[in-house]
């Protein structure tokens, strides 16, 4: 069995893999009038003199009303930011194995069939990331044209391999094919994914150290002495970014022959 590169390529049975994969004013008086002169008046007799008038207190000012307070108007408040689902749940969008993966063993299960859109095409292995991610850029714009949601993760299917490079098919599930048609596009077919039982390997590092994955994988089977068929399949978690993303995620099914 070859690996996915010279010298390190899985023929067809596994590749591509995972890693086990915010002061009050003053009063105005008024003014004094000087005396008119006139005829001198004899002086009146001395006056009894009288009590001064006692100071009267000045009137207690009545208490001011109290002011009602305008009512606080309340600040407005800024939207929540949305958050940011897992990719494997954008949407709705599920892996084949419903549970979530775990990169540190090997899961056994049955694969059930989907409704999907397929693409083939071939690539050298050193183009696989740009070519694998411009495949299903093609797929997604032309389901959005359609008017046609994705249903799951991308997938591909390696269905020859060889030291120079693999023939693909590439795979977007959708949730119902419409009636009738056969064909989102002379060159996008509809069909369906694998079924069938199933081991899954999750490869969690950079997409150009996925080769180390599947010398696990061939370990593994070799132990357990399981024959797995011809063609891998590869489901991707995560978007197609960087190839030297070392948290990119891909699940690897492998199927035992029958």
């Amino acid at each position: 069995m070859r690996l996915r590169s010279p010298g390190l390529l899985l023929v067809l049975a596994l590749c591509s893999g995972v890693a086990f994969a915010q002061t009050p004013p003053a009063v105005d008086q008024a003014p004094v009038q000087a005396p008119s002169a006139g005829p001198a008046t004899p002086a009146a007799p001395p006056a009894t003199p009288q009590p001064a008038p006692q100071a009267q207190s000045a009137p207690t000012p009545a208490p001011a009303e109290p002011q009602t307070p305008a009512p606080a108007q309340p600040a407005p408040m800024a939207p929540a930011a949305p958050s940011s689902p897992a990719p494997a749940q954008q949407a709705g969008r599920t892996t084949l194995f419903p549970n979530p993966s775990d990169p540190s063993g090997v899961e056994e299960g049955v694969l059930v069939s989907k409704p999907t859109v397929v693409l083939s095409g071939t690539s050298t292995w050193d183009e696989a990331f740009t070519n694998l991610k411009n495949a299903f850029a093609k797929i997604e714009g032309e389901l959005k044209k359609a008017g046609i949601a994705p249903a799951g993760r991308p997938l591909a299917i390696f269905v020859d391999t060889d030291d120079n490079g693999f023939k693909y098919d590439a795979m977007v599930p959708i949730a119902q094919v419409p009636e009738g048609k056969t064909e989102l596009t002379p060159e996008i077919k509809f069909g369906k994914t694998p079924e069938g039982k199933s081991f899954r390997f999750v490869h969690k590092d950079a997409y150009d150290e996925i080769d180390g994955t599947y010398e696990t994988i061939t370990a593994y089977l070799d132990l357990k002495e399981i024959v797995a068929k011809d063609a891998f399949i590869e489901e991707y978690v995560s978007d197609f970014t960087d190839p030297q993303d070392t948290n990119f995620e891909v699940n690897i099914y492998v199927q035992p022959k029958e």
